[in-house]
């Protein structure tokens, strides 16, 4: 099985820190939001991967080759940003057999060993999770053997609540790429001139494909400020917090609740937590840091920060509140003239 992720986007919600950092390789919990899924790769027998670039290209490349240099990696720019099913079309010379798709925006709990269980007369697998607000997502709605029958954008009724996180595996993937060939050759893209993948999934159901619905326990998005933090939260407390025993904290600092500090922090007279990751390097004096990622060798000093990032080896001195850093970036406020 191969594995396609597509990374074209700019992650415009995620600004100033995508304007240096492609999306997927921004940080939580210590770890770039790609590399969670990357790392399960061996354990599925996956040693090949289409990445679909555009945005930052270089730097995707780069991760890849120094991280992962055991990985068979082919690159396709994504040169007309057209949606989702153009993205994964970009891939099709690459793939031959069975395919899984992944969109690196969130992390998920699944089982993904599920394809090698699946029963032959199921063409593939969409991951889903139950949500109360569906009308924020793509829901999937389900025949009585949890298959697929039609994936409904936003709906206004309550037809499904089963909301789709973008995480596929195909086992027919040349009906696949036929249903993304019809797509795209439709002339009728959706809002903003994209043809989504979606629509490639029910035509394959429509030509008589069966495509299973599977449960994911977790689903923790990583595409804006907030849910990047939310998400952090949730990874410190189950699985990814600790205080290395290389980090330097004083005899004046309190730590409360869950957190990561990783090796040669440096924390003084300052309150850590809860929910605070401190990546290796950072430098905290006389502050406090509650629901906040600081990244390697950024210095906080006379701050009291909540719900904040700070990119890697930025200053922030003095502020208050919330606060928003690009790496290298400094800030420093003063009471002086």
């Amino acid at each position: 099985m191969k594995a396609i992720i597509p990374l074209a986007g700019r992650g415009t919600r995620l600004r100033p820190h995508t304007l240096t950092t492609p999306k997927p390789l921004v940080r939580v919990a210590g770890k770039p939001v790609m590399s969670y899924i990357l790392d399960d790769f061996p354990a599925l027998g996956i040693d090949e991967v289409v990445f679909i670039v555009g945005y930052l290209r270089d730097e995707v490349k780069r991760y890849i080759s120094e991280s992962y240099p055991d990985l068979t990696a082919h690159f396709v720019v994504q040169e007309v940003q057209d949606g989702t099913a153009g993205a994964i079309k970009l891939a099709e010379p690459y793939v031959d057999g069975d395919v899984l798709i992944v969109f690196v925006d969130t992390l998920f709990d699944a089982d993904l060993t599920l394809p090698s269980k699946l029963a032959s007369e199921w063409s593939g697998v969409i991951w889903a999770k139950e949500v109360e607000d569906y009308q924020r997502f793509g829901v999937i709605v389900t025949d009585e053997d949890g298959g697929m029958t039609r994936i409904v954008e936003k709906p206004s009724e309550p037809i499904s609540r089963l909301a789709n996180i973008g995480l596929y595996y195909i086992r027919d993937s040349p009906l696949l790429f036929e249903g993304i060939n019809d797509v795209l050759s439709s002339g009728d893209p959706g809002p903003g001139g994209e043809f989504y993948l979606t629509d490639a999934f029910q035509y394959m159901v429509d030509k008589g494909a069966r495509i299973r619905t599977a449960p994911v326990e977790g689903w923790y998005d990583c595409g804006k400020v907030e849910t990047v933090l939310e998400t952090n939260g949730h990874l410190v407390e189950t699985g990814r917090g600790g205080i290395d025993p290389a980090a330097r904290l004083g005899d004046d600092v309190q730590v409360e609740g869950a957190n990561r500090v990783e090796p040669d922090v440096r924390v003084s007279g300052s309150t850590v937590g809860p929910h605070v990751t401190l990546e290796r390097g950072a430098v905290v004096e006389n502050s406090s840091l509650r629901n906040c990622i600081v990244g390697a060798e950024a210095q906080i000093r006379n701050a009291h920060l909540r719900d904040s990032i700070v990119g890697s080896r930025a200053v922030v001195d003095g502020v208050r509140g919330r606060a928003n850093v690009a790496e290298y970036a400094e800030i420093v406020t003063s009471d002086e003239g």
